[in-house]
């Protein structure tokens, strides 16, 4: 990816908190026509830094999930172990995120627990039956405080 220039990252800041802009609105927000924004924002996509769109669904439209972080540890970390794992928590409709992580545990994952459904099955089913786990470290989260993505 080439370097990126001051216009292109605000350009970057800018649709990170609303990606919904038109290239009007983008470009008076950076100063820029809107062709040229578009041509900037078209360029980002091309280069790889904007890797693409999404909608942030509301804890409502996703059925007011519970949120558990989970710290898995694994047996090992030889690169078959890790695989089969990551394989496997692709799978998993209820992590929502997988992180590879340094320190302690071996990953960490972002849980979501959805009405009619309980943490209990989910660890007992699902999560400890992953290929290489050895041990699982529940969090639960009481609310959410920020949320910048």
């Amino acid at each position: 990816m080439k370097s990126i220039d001051a216009i292109e990252g605000k350009i970057l800041s800018i649709l990170a908190m609303d990606s919904d802009l038109t290239s009007a609105e983008l470009g008076e927000k950076v100063g820029l026509s809107p062709s040229a924004a578009h041509r900037r924002v078209a360029q980002l996509r091309e280069d790889g830094a904007i890797m693409g769109y999404r909608a942030i669904l509301s804890p409502g439209a996703r059925g007011n999930p519970g949120v558990v972080l989970v710290n898995v540890t694994l047996r090992d970390q030889r690169q078959e172990t890790m695989r089969r794992f990551e394989t496997e928590i692709v799978d998993c409709p209820e992590v929502t995120q997988c992180f590879l992580m340094s320190g302690e545990a071996d990953y960490m994952l972002h849980v979501e627990i959805r009405d009619g459904d309980t943490y209990e099955r989910i660890h007992r089913e699902t999560l400890s039956q992953l290929p290489g786990v050895t041990r699982l470290a529940s969090h639960f989260v009481i609310r959410e405080v920020i949320r910048r993505v």
